[in-house]
């Protein structure tokens, strides 16, 4: 059992590129996921000496079984890889990356490296939980909610089952993993997965049949090349380092490889335990060269200021001249013109905005709630205060004040580069004061509503989570049906289909009017050919109309969405386009009564759009 190239024994070659890789994953398993450029030629090396194990293990296979190598240390090594697949999709947002993590994860569950002697080894035993959450993380952001499902099942069994086998030891930690992820799979899975929250060329216009911006406009055509998402809000709806949220946000500035949810394409597995030629299938899913790179994203969880700081700038000094930097923050808040007592209830985590959608029938808002919808005129008119200059955006404990707060002002210094700015929290409105005071570019500022809505639930076995106003930007249609307090159980598919390719064709029209009127804003000019960028405006563009009209929030501007710079008076809530797409949309869903329209705006066929305009 020598190495071929001299008299060293295969098992001492085989244990040699093992401390070796060992070192270098060490090395790469804690670097930030930003900094991207700096640490490319880290995980190169590491992977190099990954790709030689890999190969050498299934070379010798025999020989090393023979030397009483185990399955679980092969399943060890495939695990390492399938982490570092991963890890560099997150630095990188190339799916490709996560396709080849799947494979590996794949793989190791298909040979079930870990199962052998997983009931006599504790250490084994973790092991085999550790690898199955990575693979859920992995399987979610793919979107296999087929494997995920599975994968809960067997996690929970095999919990079930250390508990049993291993009673001296605690599994107090599997116990909340497992509240996690079922947690979150219910909270994405009340509605009904009928696009994919990715750009799809199939639903979504190809970006070379976007219209132009006349030059006249904006003579820069940037676009969306970095993103930093990060929500903070205490018991929210999250899977290991992945709140809802960003989880939502992040699918939505990535393309659609296939057009369509992934499908299970039959991989096989080799005979030596790794992938088998059928591999291939997944990376030919992803690979699509037609296609622009994915902007690439920096997922922060729970970030100290500090930290988030840091970050935002090393990504300003990071980006192309022709990029844009876009910036999602989902936090409680607090108002400089609220009460002690009126923060405290608008920041609890059962009442923040950006945290629970309400069901009314199986829950009621405490009397302290209303305090935080009142009226700001009526606070006003009590001598309270109305400044938001001490505003901010919670991102840490409250008992701290502001020292764990993110300010409107701490965003000015990297305003020197262009930024796309989308706040939802309750202190959303406070981020206005940046207009006007950047440093060099003018930045684009999308901002939530500063309170909530209560949202009576079809079914009270759901309880919907996240923000409403992020369900708007990533999920219009669906955010239009649970507010109107619909699931996916009470539509039929041809119902739903059929407002989805109204609401396709609307947002298409929006959108050739904000491009073709001489009246846009330079600062929405330059970004309207990013198919991303421009599909997030135009969502919040229909979100900002339904909340404007819908009868419970109508009148109320807290209630309301802003966005800065203003936007063209033709795409305003008020033109009888703008309201003939809201109660087209409710009358399919017999909802129009819940909407309050202007005088004049009815239902007819001259208000009919043209729904065969709807992108290929």
């Amino acid at each position: 059992m020598l190495h071929q190239s001299g008299n060293i024994p295969v098992i001492e070659v085989y244990w040699s590129l093992v401390e070796k890789a060992d070192k270098k994953f060490s090395k790469i398993r804690d670097l930030p996921y930003y900094e991207r450029n700096r640490y490319d030629t880290y995980f190169y090396k590491v992977f190099k000496v990954y790709t030689q194990l890999w190969k050498f293990q299934q070379e010798n296979r025999q020989k090393l079984m023979e030397a009483d190598l185990k399955r679980w240390e092969i399943g060890e090594i495939a695990s390492r890889i399938a982490q570092l697949y991963y890890g560099q999709y997150m630095r990188t947002s190339d799916t490709s990356y996560l396709s080849e993590s799947y494979i590996f994860y794949e793989a190791i569950l298909t040979r079930e490296y870990f199962k052998e002697g997983m009931f006599q080894d504790l250490s084994l035993a973790n092991k085999q939980l550790r690898f199955i959450a990575r693979f859920l993380m992995v399987c979610l952001v793919l979107n296999r909610r087929d494997m995920v499902h599975q994968l809960v099942t067997q996690l929970k069994l095999l919990v079930d089952e250390c508990k049993r086998t291993f009673q001296d030891a605690d599994f107090k930690e599997w116990k909340l993993v497992l509240q996690e992820i079922a947690r979150f799979v219910r909270a994405d899975t009340v509605f009904l997965n009928v696009r994919p929250l990715r750009y799809s060329l199939v639903l979504d216009p190809h970006p070379d049949s976007l219209p132009r911006v006349a030059k006249s406009i904006s003579l820069r055509n940037l676009r969306l090349r970095d993103a930093i998402m990060s929500s903070y809000h205490h018991n929210e709806v999250k899977f290991s380092e992945l709140s809802l949220d960003t989880f939502r946000m992040l699918q939505c500035l990535e393309w659609e490889p296939s057009g369509s949810f992934y499908q299970s394409s039959g991989t096989k597995i080799g005979q030596n335990g790794g992938p088998g030629p059928i591999r291939v299938n997944h990376s030919q899913d992803i690979a699509d060269p037609t296609l622009p790179a994915n902007p690439r994203k920096a997922l922060l969880y729970r970030p100290s200021v500090t930290h988030f700081l840091a970050v935002l700038a090393t990504l300003c000094e990071e980006l192309p001249p022709d990029g844009v930097l876009l910036i999602y923050l989902s936090s409680s808040g607090f108002r400089a013109c609220m009460s002690a007592t009126e923060n405290i209830v608008s920041n609890a985590p059962f009442l923040s905005h950006s945290h629970t959608i309400y069901s009314d029938s199986t829950s009621t808002s405490p009397p302290r709630l209303q305090s935080d919808n009142a009226d700001p005129a009526s606070r006003q008119s009590k001598g309270e205060c109305t400044s938001n200059d001490t505003a901010f955006l919670y991102f840490g404990t409250r008992g701290d004040g502001g020292f764990n707060g993110i300010y409107p002002s701490d965003l000015i210094p990297f305003t020197r580069r262009p930024l796309f700015v989308v706040i939802d929290s309750v202190s959303s409105e406070a981020f206005k004061s940046i207009h006007g005071a950047e440093k060099g570019d003018p930045a684009a500022l999308l901002l939530s509503p500063s309170c909530s809505i209560s949202i009576t639930a079809a079914d009270p076995s759901h309880q919907l989570s996240g923000s409403l106003f992020t369900n708007f930007l990533t999920a219009p249609l669906q955010a239009f049906c649970l507010l109107l307090g619909l699931s996916g159980q009470d539509i039929e598919m041809d119902t739903y289909n059929k407002a989805d390719k109204l609401l396709s064709s609307s947002l298409n029209n929006w959108g050739v009017a904000l491009a073709t009127t001489d009246t846009l804003d330079p600062v929405w000019g330059q970004v309207l050919g990013d198919p991303f960028l421009r599909r997030l405006l135009l969502r919040f563009l229909f979100c900002r109309t339904v909340l404007m009209l819908y009868g419970k929030t109508f009148g109320r501007k807290e209630y309301h969405p802003e966005c800065i710079p203003s936007l063209p008076e033709s795409v305003l809530p008020t033109t009888i386009a703008s309201q003939s797409v809201v109660l087209q949309l409710a009358d399919i869903f017999g909802a129009s009564n819940n909407f309050i329209f202007s005088e004049g705006i009815v239902l007819s066929e001259n208000t009919q759009c043209d729904m065969d305009t709807t992108p290929p």
